[in-house]
């Protein structure tokens, strides 16, 4: 009966662990949402002064070696390559306002590193790209993948990262991953999965499961589109998602946001495309990665020098005088 009860106890206390787990987990995602709250008046102050002003090209901008644009006054614009990384959403549409969130996925270091240095990469085919970013979000096999998904992953990941995508040393790394799913591994990441390992091949395959060609469900009437976000650094930025693969990036910085030196406090104002995502204020349309330029362009790249903490050197010994010097 004491072994009886026991048992049942146990139970009871894993469940309602995973509940609150659970709850916690939705919890965080309602408050990463609600984040940015829509500033109507500013945006409308906004557009009302860019009436009848073409924006310049956000790529003609200098940028960091890591590929942070480093903003100037003005009002500029740029269409990048975008990715899924919310698999079994609907495709994004006139009904779905996006702002910006930090970028949050199943293996979030594997992922930013694979958009990072697509950058470097503008030559790689988006599909191929895009295929190794479901692989790696729904936690598949790298094994099973094609050879041209393979290719593309050693152009983009370290030697290190694809091992881990290989299961690590013996296997461990995917054993505790079969052992303790991720939270955020949804039921289509789970059917994808099973789709790369029974070798599908066929992209649209992939895509029929990832992106649902259905109306988005709107939460807040109160965002729209067109609306302007204000970011830290006091300058806006805006996202026009044109389907999944392609995204327009707004970014309008007021006059008197820089000095004369075109910094902010003695630094650089810098925006990053790739640590964060484009996620839909007001749905539960698809949330995008930020990849390259959709057009080749030549980077001008500016080095900037990090802050590092000095370090005190130590004094040179003395080096002891001889008989010679001595005399």
């Amino acid at each position: 009966m004491p072994k009886t009860l026991l048992k049942h106890v146990w139970v009871l206390f894993f469940i309602t662990a995973c509940a609150s787990v659970s709850q916690e987990h939705l919890s965080s995602n309602r408050k990463q949402v609600q984040v940015v709250k829509p500033a109507t008046a500013a945006s409308l102050f906004i557009d009302t002064m860019l009436t009848g002003v073409q924006p310049l090209p956000l790529t003609d901008l200098q940028q960091t070696e890591e590929g942070e644009i480093v903003l100037a006054e003005g009002y500029y614009e740029a269409n990048y390559k975008s990715y899924c990384l919310q698999p079994g959403t609907p495709d994004p549409s006139d009904r779905d306002a996006y702002l910006q969130m930090p970028l949050q996925t199943h293996r979030k270091d594997i992922v930013e590193t694979v958009l990072r240095n697509s950058l470097q990469q503008q030559q790689l085919n988006q599909k191929n790209i895009q295929l190794l970013l479901w692989s790696v979000v729904s936690g598949s096999d790298y094994n099973k993948l094609s050879w041209p998904v393979q290719l593309t992953a050693q152009q983009l990941l370290t030697k290190k990262q694809i091992f881990q995508l290989k299961g690590g040393v013996m296997g461990v790394v995917k054993q505790v991953a079969q052992a303790l799913p991720d939270a955020r591994i949804t039921g289509a990441q789970v059917s994808m999965k099973r789709m790369f390992e029974t070798g599908a091949s066929s992209y649209e395959s992939f895509e029929r499961l990832a992106v649902l060609r259905e109306k988005s469900t709107v939460h807040r009437a109160d965002y729209k589109k067109e609306q302007w976000y204000k970011q830290e650094g006091g300058y806006y930025l805006r996202y026009f998602p044109n389907g999944y693969q392609q995204v327009k990036i707004q970014v309008y910085v007021p006059e008197g946001t820089l000095d004369s030196a075109g910094m902010q406090n003695g630094h650089y104002l810098l925006f990053d495309p790739v640590n964060r995502m484009a996620a839909p204020a007001n749905s539960n349309a698809q949330r995008l990665g930020i990849g390259a330029p959709v057009a080749e362009i030549i980077r001008k790249i500016i080095r900037i020098q990090k802050d590092v903490p000095k370090t005190k050197q130590p004094a040179p010994k003395e080096q002891p005088k001889t008989s010679k010097e001595q005399q």
